[in-house]
């Protein structure tokens, strides 16, 4: 008979203080979009109820956010930087500007689609809701739009344009994405034949506004 093993599992690693406190903001930023998921407006939704759906005293709101305007705020910033990144990958130099726009589509799908609830939350709060949050919707978008910008003038693009219609365009473009935005979450699922609609649809918008800044004379 072989001796019985002695050997007990590691206990877990214990969590610190900081990760704990990172996981309950996470639970809080998650209970606020499962219910923009059940079909509340974010503008209506109470403390106690966010903090209930989170499973968290009330009290533990204020550790991480100061109102429930602060936690509208993370969530207009969640993803922010990881989607210009991966825009600006697509705008990245050496690619046809046509696969460039179509490209750029693509990703911006699949974003809005794997971070759908965020994007209702922004579209419900970009024209109505909080001011503080409409505003920060704002910069959001002018940031995207500056670095539109930047990547274009670098790479040679619409190069007789001054900066200022420059930003002009690329806020056109930043527009047309957000407002797409909605019907990309309002697209049935398993119809491809609506969803590549959609894309070239999408890509059309774009490729006009990109010819009628190369068309466009500034005054003087």
């Amino acid at each position: 008979m072989s001796p019985r093993s002695t050997t007990r599992p590691e206990p877990d690693a214990p969590v610190t203080r900081i990760e704990q406190k990172e996981r309950t903001r996470l639970r809080l930023v998650d209970a606020a979009l499962s219910l923009i998921g059940q079909g509340r407006s974010f503008s209506a939704l109470g403390l106690r109820e966010v903090t209930r759906e989170a499973g968290v005293v009330p009290a533990a709101f204020y550790r991480h956010f100061r109102d429930l305007d602060e936690l509208g705020l993370a969530l207009v910033e969640m993803g922010g930087v990881t989607l210009r990144r991966l825009l600006r990958e697509a705008r990245r130099d050496g690619i046809p500007p046509t696969d460039m726009l179509r490209g750029s589509v693509l990703i911006y799908k699949r974003f809005v689609e794997d971070r759908r609830l965020v994007f209702r939350f922004i579209a419900g709060e970009r024209s109505g809701g909080s001011r503080t949050i409409r505003e920060a919707i704002r910069r959001e978008e002018s940031h995207f739009a500056s670095e539109m910008a930047q990547d274009l003038r670098a790479l040679g693009t619409l190069p007789d344009l001054s900066s200022a219609s420059l930003q002009m365009i690329c806020g056109l473009v930043v527009t047309t994405m957000l407002n797409a935005a909605s019907d990309i979450l309002d697209l049935p699922p398993n119809q491809p034949q609506r969803e590549a609609e959609l894309v070239d649809n999408f890509v059309r918008q774009l490729r006009i506004v990109f010819l009628g800044a190369a068309r466009w004379r500034e005054r003087g």
